[in-house]
Order: C-alpha cells, then sequence, then structure tokens
C-alpha cells in the first residue's frame, strides 16, 4: 500500500508542472501553431527542446515568444505575442526545453 501511493505522489508531483505549462501555452494561444510532438505551423516543442539541448538561450528564447522570429525554423515567421508578459515567457521556455 505505502509502496502504491508513493508512486502515485511521485507521478503527481513528475507530471503536474508540465501539465501547468501546457495549459499556460493553451491559454497564451501558443498550441495554434505548435504541438508538443508535431510540428504544425511551427515546430515540435520537443523538436526545439533537442535543437536547444545544452545551450544557454533561456532569455533569447523568451525573447522570441515576447517579440517574435523569423528564419530559424524556415520561412514562416513567428507573431509577435504581446499578451506574454516576462514572467509567463520565461515559464513557457522552461517548460518547452524540459521536453527533450
Amino acid at each position: 500500500m505505502k509502496r502504491t501511493l508513493f508512486a502515485l505522489v511521485a507521478a503527481t508531483v513528475v507530471t503536474t508542472p508540465v501539465l501547468a505549462d501546457q495549459a499556460l501555452a493553451q491559454k497564451k494561444n501558443c498550441m495554434a501553431c505548435h504541438a508538443v510532438d508535431k510540428k504544425v505551423v511551427g515546430p515540435a516543442y520537443k523538436d526545439v527542446a533537442q535543437k536547444y539541448a545544452g545551450q544557454n538561450v533561456s532569455a533569447k528564447l523568451a525573447t522570441k515568444i515576447m517579440k517574435g522570429g523569423s528564419g530559424v525554423w524556415g520561412a514562416v515567421p513567428m507573431p509577435a505575442n504581446p499578451q506574454v508578459n516576462q514572467a509567463e515567457a520565461d515559464t513557457l521556455v522552461r517548460w518547452v526545453l524540459s521536453l527533450k
């Protein structure tokens, strides 16, 4: 019984932050152009995590979330997201980079 309870609590602790950050991505309309594991208009978040694994790019990616950008993933530009503040952008970047 203790082992089962521990496994359940551990699973909740591990999965809850990921779901919360995915909820933020949905709330901020990021999921209209991105998905976790497949290309939509923009790259899959897992592909972003793999591309930037081990690199110190959090500030750069947070800025790109807020201000938009182009050229890294093809010809389709990423529009600016003025509805995303700095703290939210930082949270989204941490979540995306954790998906590797």
